[in-house]
This record gives structure tokens, C-alpha cells and sequence, in this order.
């Protein structure tokens, strides 16, 4: 089996493309650089998702094809909202046309649990608008797809656009963590080891057209999760909330009455909050080092 992640260079899609050669499928990665992670066994594609003939080109003779690809930032959504549109839009459109023409078995799309709800915004409109393309180009062209709506994704191979990673940078490099909000705001982190392995098991025909929630086993605190940090690293940091009420963030729960319902997968064994923290402060360390 062949399967291409398209956004295979980032943070989510290069776990995710290691997950599927775990499993021994033969695993593309297309994106508009080199994967650092590449491993041997890996094709790199560097192209641009809007590019039709590269897309569809790429697709060609694959199983699966995963949609990592896009915006994926709230904050970047509200600041670009046509390139937005272009690439969580039109760019899924145009994969999705590929994999059409290409007869792919499954289209898996990257989406979030903001579609259930009235947050989000830019960044929800587009994942919501992407969704119901991939369920019309089911109904119309028999393609199957199925649609993961992630929760608070943490690990190692993040960037600053992810929370959990700016947190933990400014705890290490300043002593201080400045939080939004009051600190009473509920999220339920997940390891990314653990996501992309349930990104692979939704393969199985149990998951087909279907929509399936990956998010942590807990519910948490956002307060607790800062305190944690801050007992890990010898209670040397200071912690501050800024108390500004975030419009396009959740406090307590992502869902709106929204009459759309997921399914949520979760497994027996994960990576523990506290043992994925330590990870990801190791990992800011050897940077700062080698930096």
C-alpha cells in the first residue's frame, strides 16, 4: 500500500509519515521543503499544493492520501485570511480532484475541533467549508475519506506556532510564563506520538467516511498544565495570567450545538503529560545548545 502525506514536513505530518512506514506502507512526503525528518525509506516531493499538475502527479498511483498541508494556526488564519481560503480551501479541492482522477481508496483531512464550535474563526470557516467538499465529493465520486478533528496536540518537532512549545520556551529562556486568559480554560492534550498512531489505525474500514475526534484522555486545566511545567523545572518560574478574555479560543469546551456529531478514538496505552513535557524541554535545551 502507498500512501502520500501532503504537509509531511511539519510537525504533525512528519510524525504521521513516520507512523505509516512504521507500518509498512510505502510513504510520500510532499511539501514546500525537505522534511528534516526524512527517513531512508521515505520519497521526498517539494511542491506547492496549489500547483494541480504537481498534485496531481504526485498522487498518482496512491492508496491514501493525507491533507496535513495548509494553514494551521488561528492566529495566522485571522492575520491571512486569503491565503487561508487558498490553501485550506482550494488546496484540499484540488487534492481531493486529484485523488478522483487517481481513484485514491481514502482522503484523510486534518481538521479541528473547532468545527464544533463558534471560535475559531477564520481558521474554523475553512477547515467547516474543506469538510463538506470532502463529504460532497464522496456523495458525487465515491471517494472515501475520513475526517480527524484534532484536540491540543504537544511533542517534540514543534514549533512556536504551537502552544505547549512557547510555553515551555519561555519558561526555559526567561523564567517566566505569560498565559492568556485566567488559567481556568479546559483542553485535553495529546502526545503527537500518540496522535499519529491513531492517525494510522483510522485506515481500517471501521473509520471510513467517517469523523473522528483524537484529543487527550484528560481534561486539564490550562493553569495546572503551567503549574506542571513550572514544578518540573524546580519551581524556578514565574508564572503570570494576563486575564484578557480570547474570543477566538474556547474556555471550557470546543462544542457549539453544531448537529454533526464524531466519533472519539483513543487508546489503551499513551504517552503520560508529565513524561511528554520532560521530552519537550529536553528537546528546546539541545536547541538552545546547538544554537
Amino acid at each position: 500500500m502507498k500512501a502520500i502525506v501532503f504537509g509531511g514536513s511539519g510537525f504533525l505530518g512528519s510524525h504521521v509519515a513516520d507512523a505509516l512506514t512504521k507500518a509498512e506502507y510505502e510513504t510520500v512526503i510532499f511539501d514546500t521543503k525537505k522534511s528534516p525528518y526524512l527517513q531512508k525509506s521515505q520519497k521526498m516531493i517539494v511542491g506547492n499544493i496549489l500547483d494541480k499538475k504537481a498534485t496531481e502527479e504526485a498522487v498518482r498511483g496512491c492508496d491514501v492520501v493525507y491533507n496535513f498541508a495548509g494553514v494551521a494556526d488561528i492566529e495566522e488564519a485571522h492575520q491571512k485570511p486569503l491565503e487561508t481560503v487558498e490553501n485550506n480551501i482550494l488546496g484540499t479541492t484540488i487534492m481531493l480532484e486529484s485523488c478522483r482522477k487517481n481513484e485514491v481508496k481514502r482522503f484523510v483531512f486534518a481538521s479541528t475541533i473547532y468545527v464544533y464550535s463558534d471560535k475559531g474563526g477564520f481558521y474554523r470557516c475553512s477547515k467547516q467549508a474543506a469538510e463538506l467538499y470532502i463529504e460532497e465529493y464522496q456523495r458525487k465520486f465515491g471517494l472515501d475519506y475520513t475526517i480527524l478533528r484534532y484536540g491540543t496536540v504537544f511533542g517534540p518537532r514543534a514549533d512556536s506556532r504551537n502552544s505547549i512549545y512557547r510555553y515551555l520556551k519561555q519558561a526555559i529562556e526567561s523564567g517566566k510564563i505569560i498565559g492568556g486568559g485566567t488559567g481556568d480554560e479546559i483542553r485535553e492534550y495529546i502526545h503527537i506520538r500518540d496522535v499519529a498512531r491513531l492517525s494510522v489505525s483510522i485506515l481500517s474500514q471501521e473509520y471510513r467516511n467517517q469523523h473522528v475526534i483524537i484529543s487527550g484522555h484528560h481534561s486539564m486545566c490550562f493553569k495546572d498544565m503551567l503549574y506542571m511545567i513550572r514544578e518540573i523545572l524546580g519551581n524556578r518560574v514565574e508564572i503570570e495570567f494576563t486575564g484578557a478574555k480570547d474570543e477566538a479560543h474556547y474556555n471550557i469546551t470546543p462544542y457549539s450545538f453544531i448537529p454533526k456529531s464524531g466519533q472519539k478514538l483513543v487508546s489503551n496505552h499513551y504517552v503520560d503529560m508529565g513524561q511528554g513535557l520532560l521530552e519537550c524541554i529536553n528537546e528546546i535545551y539541545q536547541q538552545n545548545l546547538s544554537g
